[in-house]
């Protein structure tokens, strides 16, 4: 879309062809004047506006009736530049409905056949409050007349019910009434229907939605709302399960009905979901599922798969099913969703939806607006956007529709595949090498047989494959390395923007910009781009001139390279020990410091003392010592302008010793105190006289505290027997034991004479 044609008559001839497209700001910078730059457009066709009718009375046929404005556009596409127009829906008053009852007839339905019977009045006085144009049609199913879904003696394809009920023989779907306007017709027709039967569970409903949908003479469909109310208290069977009784062929989606009979159920496979919903969707026909509580779930994952549907549920009876239709059919016409034919290959559209108040809509990608009512108005802002163009000379043409409505847009899309000043070129032009070519556009269209910037060499004198191969490195695929245009076996190699940006080599294969960077900067500003390598300074090395040879900035405090502990790469020391670190490496995390690496040394040459006692003069010569009276004497940090260490050490005995570390003009230098500092030898007697009479005092204390518990345990014992004794109650009677010394004895014989 941002690109340009230069089509000026001023191009050096070292400049090749592919500098005159680019983009239009660089071709304005470049000086060029001419510039083709076609655009697309929009050109509306036919915009009737939608109807308005508070303010009209009577009835307006449905061909008279507008819900959609647009009707046509035409539109201009150039490929990446979206075309985007407005497209406005407004819900039209006493809009004409046509609905279709479509009822299974198996047994299990008896009753509700009974509550349907009356279904055409009662929902004729219901509609008319939503609309003044209302038709109603009755149609009912049961199953393929074939093995396993019937069964198929005589006496069951007769009568298929059991026992003493009268039922009719089995079908698979009969068109019992065409709509009609009349409910009392309605009422009669279906009072005459009787029951039928079948084996299995799921019915074959899709085969009658399918004949439903496209036997529209048969029907009776106007191009009006078109509803389908779709009751049954089972399943369905889909494609794939014809082959049970036999049945192989795919449905063919075309009506086969016969005196109101579907005909071919024996012959073809019932219809596939994406079938139906693809045919559903051509003939604008919304479905209600009125289905029983049992098989709501199964219904509503139908319901997702098939747009604009509806589910309702129906009770045991059918009792509800007028107020189940109302309910959905309100549902269905408060959704506004759009939809659009086949794009053409390239062809992309988008939709934003701007529903009612101004409110943005979320659903379907923008195709979607929810809770409208009768009247309200809402739009689409839709984008169509080609990628490619379409240069076979003929339009394409989009149709968008809102789903379940007959009313659509036409949408035509135009290509522009050329330039306006192609049509205004000269041909046999003296520019083109005396007459070998058109100049058009500024620059040369060879005739036939003819190459070359300005058509300058014949395809007799050499192959067009030797002139391209001449421009490949390598015998590569890439002509010119895709930095320039092969011109008689010569590579042009295309001019950048930035004139100091230049493609270079034979074969283009060179540029001066496309070097390694650091920091930012080609070869990192130390050295020159030739051929997408680096040629670097002096002092400088690496594939992006970014490595220094400069060793200054490794020198450590002590004047040596890296400490002598590594080597100096690109100004930065790389330690050659793994221990020492730092930008020098001085530092060593895991290294004891200096005043412990020199403690024995110093000991053994100042104190004569230590562990390199015996190894002083060999290990221990590589300073000077100086020792001074007192820690006063010592060297401080701040008199010096060399690094100074001060020491604080330990020796066996406890004793301690001061001395500092210094190098000084690459001398090492130690002061140390010529006195140790050892801790006062302890007096034996007064700790242990201490020691043992404390123990005694310990000892003594212990014995008092225990006779004092003594004490009071024992008197608070004696007192509790004191207590004891002041409670007892002696008891006065005889000793059980004791026996008296008289011994009296009655003659029984006396009586008291």
């Amino acid at each position: 879309e941002s690109c340009g044609w230069c089509s000026d008559d001023f191009l050096t001839v070292g400049e090749s062809k592919s500098a005159r497209c680019d983009d239009l700001e660089s071709l304005k910078k470049r000086g060029c004047s001419e510039v083709e730059n076609p655009r697309g457009k929009i050109v509306i066709n036919q915009d009737k506006p939608v109807t308005n009718r508070k303010d009209k009375t009577g009835t307006l046929k449905p061909e008279d009736i507008t819900q959609i404005q647009p009707q046509k556009l035409t539109l201009t596409l150039r490929s990446g530049e979206a075309q985007t127009f407005n497209l406005k829906f407004k819900r039209a008053e006493d809009y004409p409905i046509d609905l279709y009852y479509l009822m299974d007839l198996s047994f299990s339905m008896k009753d509700d056949l009974e509550n349907v019977k009356n279904l055409g009045t009662d929902l004729m006085t219901k509609m008319k409050k939503i609309t003044s144009d209302f038709r109603i049609g009755f149609g009912s199913f049961v199953e393929k007349t074939v093995m396993p879904y019937i069964s198929t003696t005589p006496a069951r394809l007769k009568n298929p019910c059991a026992g003493n009920q009268n039922c009719t023989s089995p079908f698979s779907y009969k068109n019992v009434l065409k709509l009609t306007s009349n409910g009392d017709e309605f009422n009669q027709l279906v009072s005459q229907q009787q029951i039928s039967g079948n084996l299995d569970s799921p019915e074959g409903g899709f085969d009658a939605i399918m004949q439903v949908a496209v036997c529209e003479e048969h029907i009776g469909w106007r191009n009006v709302t078109r509803l389908l109310v779709f009751s049954t208290d089972a399943g369905f069977h889909f494609a794939g399960d014809g082959k049970l009784g036999g049945i192989v062929l795919p449905n063919d989606g075309k009506c086969h009905l016969q005196n109101n009979m579907y005909t071919m159920s024996h012959y073809y496979d019932y219809p596939s979901i994406a079938h139906l919903v693809q045919k559903l969707s051509d003939h604008n026909i919304q479905t209600i599922f009125a289905v029983t509580e049992e098989f709501q779930p199964v219904y509503k994952e139908l319901k997702n798969l098939i747009p604009k549907s509806a589910v309702g549920t129906l009770s045991s009876n059918s009792s509800n099913v007028i107020k189940l239709i109302i309910d959905a059919y309100n549902s269905l016409s408060s959704e506004v969703i759009l939809e659009n034919g086949r794009l053409p290959e390239g062809v992309s559209i988008t939709y934003k939806s701007v529903c009612k108040n101004g409110v943005e809509g979320t659903g379907e990608n923008g195709r979607k607006c929810s809770n409208i009512s009768i009247g309200d108005e809402v739009s689409f802002v839709i984008s169509i956007e080609s990628q490619k163009c379409l240069d076979h000379g003929k339009p394409e043409v989009i149709k968008i529709k809102p789903l379940g409505f007959t009313e659509e847009v036409e949408v035509v899309l135009n290509f522009i595949c050329d330039c306006q000043c192609a049509v205004d070129g000269e041909g046999n032009s003296k520019k083109c090498s005396e007459g070998h070519g058109t100049f058009e556009c500024g620059a040369c269209k060879c005739n036939e047989g003819r190459i070359g910037r300005i058509c300058e060499c014949s395809k007799d004198e050499v192959r067009t494959e030797d002139l391209d191969a001449n421009c490949r490195k390598d015998n590569g695929t890439e002509i010119c390395s895709n930095n320039g245009d092969c011109v008689c076996g010569t590579c042009e190699c295309k001019k950048r923007e930035n004139s100091a940006e230049v493609y270079s080599g034979k074969y283009c294969e060179c540029d001066n910009f496309n070097c390694d960077r650091s920091s930012n900067k080609l070869c990192g500003g130390h050295g020159r781009c030739v051929c997408r390598k680096c040629v670097c300074d002096a002092n400088y090395t690496g594939s992006a001139c970014d490595c220094s040879l400069d060793t200054s900035t490794c020198l450590a405090k002590n004047g040596q390279i890296c400490n002598g502990r590594g080597t100096c790469e690109c100004g930065n020391c790389k330690c050659t020990n793994p221990k020492f670190q730092g930008p020098t490496c001085e530092i060593c995390p895991t290294c004891p410091g200096v005043c412990t690496e020199h403690k024995d040394c110093v000991q053994c040459r100042a104190f004569e003392a230590g562990e390199k006692k015996d190894t002083c003069e060999r290990d221990c010569s590589y300073f000077q010592l100086i020792k001074v009276k007192d820690r006063d004497k010592l060297p401080q940090p701040t008199d010096q302008s060399f690094p100074l260490t001060h020491c604080k050490e330990r020796d066996a005995n406890d004793c301690w010793f001061y001395y500092t570390y210094a190098i000084r003009n690459d001398t090492k230098e130690v002061y140390v105190v010529e006195n140790l500092e050892c801790p006062a030898v302890p007096d034996i007697v007064p700790i242990v006289a201490g020691v043992v009479v404390g123990i005694v005092l310990i000892g003594l204390a212990l014995l008092l505290i225990w006779k004092l518990l003594m004490i009071i345990h024992d008197r608070r014992e004696f007192a509790k027997f004191e207590k004891e004794k002041m409670n007892a109650i002696w008891d006065t009677g005889e000793n059980p034991i004791y026996k008296s010394a008289v011994t009296t004895v009655v003659n029984p014989k006396y009586e008291g004479k």
